[in-house]
């Protein structure tokens, strides 16, 4: 029986490379082993496999050499014993890393989103804040116009503020979202349905103007939001949120339609209605905003450069009468910041402000007058600081000087009537070095306006100046030669405006080229008369609303009837 059993633990336990490894080592090593990984917080899994098949070879190892050294019992059934504790603390820790493992790779993912969802939130909270502070800039233009300056006043110390802010939110949804359409007998989405775009009349940094032919044949310009601007381009930047930024930069086209309700007047482009875009609306696309407006012509200084002086003061009149009229607005004294020729249409000549959501009521505060400054390309003007530590008439200072580098510097004194010369330098001087206020400027400017359409400036003229031409009433010319005088109101030839025949013939005897004039029922927009100059002409036609004045001693030789 002896003689059999070690062929049997042969086959089952000489298998292992440690068999000359003294026990006492085996099981000093094992505990080194354990205490070496479990002291450890993170280890890899392979390595814990690893540590495993080796205590499991260790105790094969053991319990063959027990039954080969039966006198060693004890110290191998200690081994054995150790060797089983070491085995289950070496699985114990790899079930813990394996679960530690798999929890680590299942919170991957929600780690990411939930850091993605943080960041959403937060351009969310800073996008809404940013909605908030437009939506409260707009809110005060909404107060009714009664004792606009006390309500102001008071209300900033007032605890019913904010309630009263919030009441005007109702308000605020009537204006975006075209429900007082009816009420205020605008135009609405429905007015832009098959409306046909012919031309971009101008893009800025927020807005997009456009020309637009009605269903009904009206033209219109249509103002929306520039979706290629560089505001909406920054917003998408800052807050990823395409449908947020179109209405975070949508509120200046609001803003602007605010005051052009509020700041109705000739010189300032009419509202003709506004589309909200509301989901399910129709004409324009739902969520944008779109603003009706007259159509006009953008101001193109060039051209105007070269018009009659009588269209140039015209310009500079209509502009001091819309800054006269933004000193004393029913929102306080309104600043143009961004006041450009650009800002400015005209509508059958007329000039008209087109772009408002620059404007500002906002007076500057002030300790002292340093800090009422008002700074220029290549001027500074200091203004005094009022008692109620405000620069009082800061906006409309900036308003008159810039009107004066902009369009007075251009248009007024070139070519200004003789007999008006000396009040036009007045007007000059005067708002170059910001000595006049509005209300004197206005006065200037209307004085002219007077004497340049009752002729009393042609009081210096001979009255026998007329006595030098035939006149031939009820009649026109034909075949004309005609000569070219700069500036004309015709291209082809020389026409030019004038009071009276007496100063058509003024005119004419300082031509060396005209040997008559006519008179036509044409007036222009201060109704003096328009008065074609020629060289010549064939033979007269009858035109009942025509004078024909020749020259007595110029007489065309045997003009016919």
């Amino acid at each position: 029986m002896r003689s059999s059993s070690p062929a049997k633990l042969s086959g089952g336990c000489k298998v292992t490379s440690r068999q000359d490894t003294p026990l006492e080592g085996v099981a000093l090593e094992l505990e080194t082993r354990s205490e070496r990984l479990s002291s450890r917080k993170s280890f890899h899994l392979e390595r814990v496999v690893v540590s495993a098949g080796d205590c499991a070879r260790f105790l094969t190892q053991w319990l063959c050499q027990e039954r080969e050294m039966p006198g060693m019992g004890s110290s191998l059934r200690a081994a054995a014993l150790l060797a089983f504790v070491v085995l289950s603390i070496l699985l114990s820790l790899l079930i813990s890393s394996v679960q530690q493992f798999g929890a680590r790779i299942s919170r991957l993912p929600n780690a990411t989103i939930s850091a993605d969802e943080e960041e959403l939130a937060s351009l969310r909270g800073a996008l809404i804040y940013q909605l908030n502070a437009r939506r409260k800039e707009i809110l005060p233009l909404l107060l009714p116009d009664d004792d606009e300056e006390d309500k102001r006043t008071e209300s900033q110390h007032s605890p019913k503020y904010e309630q009263d802010s919030i009441s005007d939110y109702s308000l605020w949804d009537e204006i975006t979202l075209g429900s007082r359409n009816a009420h205020l007998n605008q135009m609405g989405c429905d007015s832009l349905v098959d409306m046909q775009t012919l031309e971009v009349l101008g893009s800025g940094y927020t807005k997009l103007v456009v020309k637009v032919n009605l269903a009904g044949g009206q033209l219109v310009a249509l103002k929306l939001v520039n979706e290629q601007g560089i505001d909406m381009g920054k917003c998408l930047e800052d807050y990823k949120d395409p449908q947020g930024c179109r209405e975070l930069v949508s509120f200046k086209l609001k803003k602007e339609m605010v005051l052009l309700q509020r700041l109705q007047h000739p010189n300032v482009i009419k509202l003709k209605g506004h589309c909200a875009g509301v989901q399910g609306g129709r004409g324009i696309e739902g969520g944008r905003v779109a603003v009706i407006l007259e159509h006009g012509s953008p101001l193109q200084m060039i051209q105007l450069l070269q018009s009659p002086w009588e269209d140039r003061f015209r310009v500079c009149l209509d502009l001091v009468r819309l800054l006269h009229f933004l000193s004393r607005s029913p929102l306080g004294s309104m600043g143009l910041l961004d006041f450009q020729p650009r800002q400015f249409v005209t509508v059958s000549g007329e000039l008209k402000l087109t772009d408002l959501d620059d404007a500002s009521a906002e007076e500057t505060a002030c300790r002292k007058d340093a800090d009422c400054i008002l700074q220029f390309p290549h001027r500074n003007f200091t203004l005094p600081c009022s008692s109620r530590g405000v620069c009082e008439g800061l906006n409309e200072k900036r308003n008159i000087y810039n009107a004066y580098r902009f369009f007075f510097t251009y248009l007024l004194p070139h070519q200004a009537p003789p007999g008006l010369t000396h009040l036009v330098d007045h007007i000059m001087n005067t708002t170059g070095e910001l000595k006049t206020d509005i209300n004197q400027t206005l006065e200037a400017f209307e004085h002219i306006l007077l004497l340049y359409k009752s002729g009393l400036h042609l009081d210096n003229l001979p009255p026998s100046v007329i006595r030098d031409y035939s006149v031939m009433r009820g009649m026109g010319t034909s075949g004309n030669v005609e000569y070219r005088c700069w500036p004309s109101y015709s291209q082809q030839g020389c026409m030019l405006s004038v009071h009276s025949a007496r100063e058509a013939a003024y005119i004419c005897n300082s031509h060396s080229q005209c040997s008559s004039f006519t008179l036509t029922g044409q007036k222009t927009w201060t109704g003096r008369l328009l008065a074609s100059f020629r060289s010549s002409f064939s033979h007269l036609v009858p035109d009942e609303t025509s004078e024909v004045y020749v020259k007595k001693s110029k007489d065309p030789e045997a003009p016919s009837l």
